[in-house]
């Protein structure tokens, strides 16, 4: 018995760590999967600043548009810019997946890219809200950037011309060292605080979707199962009681 609840402990306590990260404060990201403006909103986004690199390998256009209320032509406007390897528009039945190997990857970044249909699933909404809000100015990295949810991060801050560039302020940790206690903005960018706020939150809302895009139905049925089973727990209540009766 003691074997089997070490061998969960161990199982849960990496997942724990890798959505927590280094132990750096994650923001609450204020997600709504009910919200198909916004949903819409973050595909745009991403599809404008994640999917020359990332993938979304397991999400097809047209499930995007049938979720979101988007006709063909919309779609098309908003999120398909590519061709297939024949020359030919890509088809919005289509996975959204790039051109992009993990060959060129290693070579230019020194890391492959990874897919991120799944990533809120497996960071949280917190972190991914998190980490694409706190890159700053460090010139011991390669980008000249690093993050505080992800430390010496190999990809560099691609929405720095949205939110500017921020610097590390840093205060005694008490054991004679340093530690960053904040961000200090030191370059505006095109976007104030709160509207680059705003378009990190479709952004992790559309990634929330693109992990899980049955959540909300899946949720609206939860609830009218448990309605139907306190209502089936009545009757059944009332016959047990008619059943026995007798017997009682």
């Amino acid at each position: 018995m003691k074997k089997h609840i070490l061998i969960i402990l161990l199982a849960i306590f990496p997942a724990t760590s890798f959505a927590a990260g280094v132990g750096v404060h994650l923001d609450a990201a204020p997600i709504d999967i009910n919200d198909k403006d916004s949903i819409k909103r973050g595909a745009k986004n991403f599809v404008d600043y994640c999917f020359s690199c990332h993938s979304a390998k397991f999400m097809r256009f047209n499930r995007i548009a049938k979720d979101t209320g988007m006709d063909e032509d919309e779609l098309r406007e908003m999120m398909i810019f590519t061709r297939d390897k024949k020359g030919e528009a890509t088809k919005t039945g289509d996975l959204m997946t790039v051109a992009m190997t993990d060959e060129y990857a290693k070579s230019a970044f020194g890391t492959a890219v990874p897919d991120l249909t799944l990533t809120a699933r497996a960071r949280g909404a917190d972190w991914l809200y998190t980490y694409l809000r706190t890159f700053y100015v460090d010139e011991n990295r390669p980008t000249g950037m690093n993050n505080l949810a992800f430390p010496d991060v190999a990809m560099p801050n691609v929405l720095m011309n949205l939110q500017g560039v921020n610097k590390a302020v840093y205060a005694d940790d008490g054991h004679g060292g340093n530690k960053i206690e904040g961000l200090e903005k030191i370059q505006p960018g095109s976007m104030t605080t709160e509207e680059f706020d705003a378009f990190t939150a479709d952004l992790v809302n559309f990634m929330v979707y693109l992990a899980e895009p049955v959540q909300a139905e899946r949720r609206s049925m939860g609830w009218k199962v448990l309605l139907f089973l306190a209502i089936f727990f009545v009757f059944a209540y009332l016959l047990k009681k008619e059943y026995w009766k007798d017997v009682h």
